[in-house]
């Protein structure tokens, strides 16, 4: 009977042990793919799905974490041109496999996820096999460098000194049509050139280049528009480039000596004080489009320009002395106000032209100028001449005339202006740093209305603005920041001798040199990354420009170059000078250059170029020039007697 109980202990273990195992199949189950992603985006799992990001990773979401083992060998991802390398990474402890494909996904392209049967789960869970499939989205078409003589400019929205021989490299990330890419570009500038593509690197690359040579020292703008598209479709945000083109060196002109060049510059300049003047009157107009509109001051310095004319032979003296006669006779008859003549006058009739609303009477600081060049023609005349004498005393009577103490209205200062109809309503006082150190000189130099020297010491120095300060390592004495405009530095001294001259206050010949210098290196600094602006390129001083005439100034910088800054100070600083003379003359005469000489200022960075002559600054270019080549103006005015007086009286050594 033993037997058959172990028999039966038997029989019984085996069906524990076969229903045991039975159980144990049915717990382990099977694994299943419960969702798939791409990053944010959830990929289906029987269709395919559109429009996948390129930049993100797959994630495979299991029902149960998976045989780690098996994972990497029987999950593949594959596109038309074959297998995908990637690398694995598994989360949620084994559910969630992440696949980072290598070198990230094309664009435009079909994926497939094979996932086989084969895989198994860590628990030896077996799968049903899978497969995904999904598109990437076309994505964007995208700049990977702009380059210039291989140089990266990418990034940069303005570029300076484009070559004129025109060549930029385009890299794309994609490649392009050659048809798109060609009516996508357009360079637009002045004279603008078609433009030629060459396309290499499956036509991701593009070398673009201008028929013919683009115009020097000019804006262009170079645009891809938003049209261009890659050859899989891929869209392009568009491009903009705007740049100036480098300065063409050519001379424009032949090469004279310099000596040469400074007798061209001063007889072309000559001729809007000679053939320009008004018909009538001999007087100098205001601009070379005012008409019968002519300006006090200007003829100042046309009477210092015809002396000029006179001795470097570009008239005969008999000419002068007549034009000169006719300039006088008409000043006695012109209006005056308390002496003073005012800022404008008709040519033809002598009466005032309001400069303002209410500046219709004397102007004491253009009068200044006026008796400045007066003074300079009496002292140029031939005393044993009889025709030149009483020329002499015809302008002996001009200047006493004039009423400087009335200025003063009983202050110790003076008034820049007076009108009969608004009185001293405009209640300028007339304080420097400023171009009116010579309207206190001639006050103090006249014999019949002077004023004191306290006028000079409470009106000039009072309000004078003592700078002090250093610019590029130059002591500036005087002046707002970095000096102001060049004319402060021109007009009075157009006359007024500064090499030896000071007030026991101020040595004037450094402030004139350091003024022009700092100017000059501001200029060549250039810190607001102006077109055009270079060591050879300078001058910043009142002019006409492309928003209208204005104080042009480091401190009111507007791009607006004027070649009477520069030109104007070539006797204080002869070198810097020379070069933006030659500059302006070779380089950019035919731009520059016209029949009275240079025209008044230009803005490279607007293509803006002036048709116009300014009396005021016409004149300081031929006068200055003759007092760096001779010293003449300069050495006539500070021998007259008077002008000696009124230094003397005002404390000045020179």
């Amino acid at each position: 009977m033993m037997w058959k109980r172990n028999i039966l202990r038997l029989v019984t273990l085996v069906l524990v042990l076969l229903v045991g195992c039975k159980d144990d199949d049915s717990e382990i189950g099977s694994l299943e793919l419960l969702e798939v992603f791409a990053g944010n985006v959830t990929l289906s799992l029987s269709e395919q799905t559109e429009n996948i990001p390129t930049d993100q990773n797959i994630s495979l979401v299991f029902s149960n974490a998976v045989d780690q083992s098996t994972a990497q060998n029987y999950i593949t991802l594959s596109n038309e041109t074959g297998l995908v390398d990637f690398d694995v990474n598994y989360l949620s402890n084994g559910k969630n496999v992440v696949l980072y494909p290598l070198g990230g996904l094309e664009d435009g392209e079909v994926y497939t996820i094979i996932i086989s049967s084969e895989l198994k789960g860590a628990a030896g869970e077996s799968f049903a096999s899978s497969t995904i499939t999904f598109k990437t989205a076309i994505g964007n078409l995208k700049l990977s460098a702009v380059r210039v003589d291989e140089i990266d400019i990418l990034g940069q929205n303005q570029l300076l000194q484009m070559p004129l021989d025109f060549e930029l490299t385009f890299i794309f990330s994609n490649p392009i049509n050659e048809a798109d890419f060609t009516d996508a570009i357009e360079l637009s500038g002045p004279d603008a050139p078609a433009l030629t593509a060459t396309f290499s690197n499956e036509n991701k690359t593009i070398v673009v280049t201008a028929t013919e040579p683009l115009k020097y020292l000019s804006p262009f703008q170079l645009e891809i528009s938003e049209s261009l598209q890659g050859t899989q479709g891929e869209t392009f945000a568009g491009y903009q480039l705007e740049f100036y083109t480098e300065v063409d060196e050519t001379p424009k002109f032949p090469i004279l000596s310099a000596e040469e060049l400074l007798t061209k510059v001063q007889s072309q300049t000559f001729k809007y004080f000679w053939d320009f003047a008004h018909p009538e009157s001999g007087m100098i107009r205001e601009r070379n489009t005012s008409g019968n509109t002519v300006t006090t001051g200007g003829t100042g310095f046309g009477l210092m320009a015809i002396i000029t004319g006179i001795e470097r032979g570009f008239i005969t003296r008999e000419q002068g002395i007549e034009r000169l006669n006719t300039i006088v006779d008409f000043l006695e008859n012109a209006d005056r106000f308390h002496g003073a003549w005012s800022h404008w006058l008709n040519g033809s009739t002598g009466e005032v032209i309001p400069f303002s609303t209410n500046d219709d009477g004397g102007d004491l600081v253009e009068t200044s100028f006026l008796v400045m060049g007066l003074l300079t023609t009496k002292q140029y005349l031939d005393t044993e001449d009889i025709t030149e004498t009483q020329l002499a005393d015809k302008i002996t009577s001009l200047c006493d005339s004039v009423q400087w103490d009335w200025y003063t209205q009983g202050e110790n200062a003076l008034t820049w202006h007076w009108s009969p109809n608004y009185g001293f309503e405009k209640d300028l006082q007339i304080s420097g740093w400023n171009e009116a150190l010579i309207t206190y000189l001639m006050a103090a130099s006249s014999t019949t209305y002077p004023i004191s020297k306290e006028v000079y010491d409470e009106g000039w120095w009072t309000g004078s603005t003592e700078n002090g300060n250093s610019y590029y390592s130059l002591n500036l004495p005087l002046g707002p920041d970095y000096g102001g405009p060049l004319f402060f530095e021109h007009y009075s001294f157009l006359g007024i001798d500064p090499r030896n001259l000071s007030d026991g206050k101020v040595d004037y010949w450094e402030q004139v040199v350091n003024h022009t210098k700092i100017n000059q290196l501001y200029c060549a600094v250039n810190p607001k990354n102006y077109a055009g602006y270079s060591e050879d390129c300078w001058g910043l001083t009142a002019s006409d420009g492309d928003q209208g005439y204005s104080a042009h100034s480091p401190t009111n910088d507007r791009g607006v170059i004027t070649p009477t800054a520069a030109l104007s100070s070539i006797a204080y600083t002869p070198e810097a000078s020379t070069d933006a003379l030659n500059y302006f003359y070779y380089t950019m005469g035919d731009r520059l250059w016209g029949d009275y000489g240079f025209y008044d200022a230009f803005n490279p960075s607007e293509n803006w170029y002036a048709s116009s002559y300014l009396a005021i600054d016409q004149g300081p270019i031929i006068i200055m020039i003759e007092n760096y080549r001779s010293g003449l103006l300069w050495d006539l005015f500070m021998s007259n007697s008077e002008v000696q007086q009124g230094l003397d009286k005002l404390g000045f050594t020179y």
